[in-house]
């Protein structure tokens, strides 16, 4: 008989834990009405990290997909009105992608959205517990030595 295998369990419970995050926050943007798919929605979370209108490259590089699966996310949102291209001023073969006024209204759905599916999943923890697991989500996300919660995440 073989003895358990504690990381193998670890990384099934991670990998439950991750499909369950997904499906609880796929059903608060469903009952929010937004007509946004959980990929549009981290590409608006990504444009919404930059300082000034990124590229499609850009926004494929940063989001670790292929320009082409980029392509058709912007089409969606633009079509419902969520982002625009825009020339770059200093090369006109070049298009930017901006946020529009109903994207960023819709950013600040989907950021309640998110909060909503986070209390869901981190109700059953007492604050010592939430406190706890943040610092080892620090660890593993950024490394040894970050565990002290300074450089939470907020996206």
């Amino acid at each position: 008989m073989t003895a358990p295998d504690p990381d193998g369990l670890l990384a099934e419970q991670l990998l439950r834990l991750t499909r369950r995050v997904h499906r609880i926050q796929k059903r608060h943007l469903e009952h929010r009405d937004l007509g946004i798919t959980p990929a549009q929605s981290r590409l608006l979370r990504t444009l919404a990290h930059y300082g000034s209108p990124p590229r499609m490259a850009d926004l494929a590089e940063r989001l670790e997909v292929v320009p082409r699966a980029v392509t058709t996310l912007v089409d969606g949102l633009e079509a419902a009105g969520k982002v625009r291209r825009v020339p770059d001023p200093a090369n006109r073969r070049v298009i930017r992608i901006e946020l529009t006024d109903d994207g960023r209204a819709a950013l600040r759905e989907l950021r309640g959205a998110r909060r909503s599916a986070a209390e869901e999943i981190l109700a059953p923890l007492t604050d010592e517990q939430r406190a706890v697991l943040g610092g080892l989500l620090d660890t593993l996300i950024d490394g040894p030595g970050t565990g002290t919660g300074e450089g939470r995440r907020t996206a």
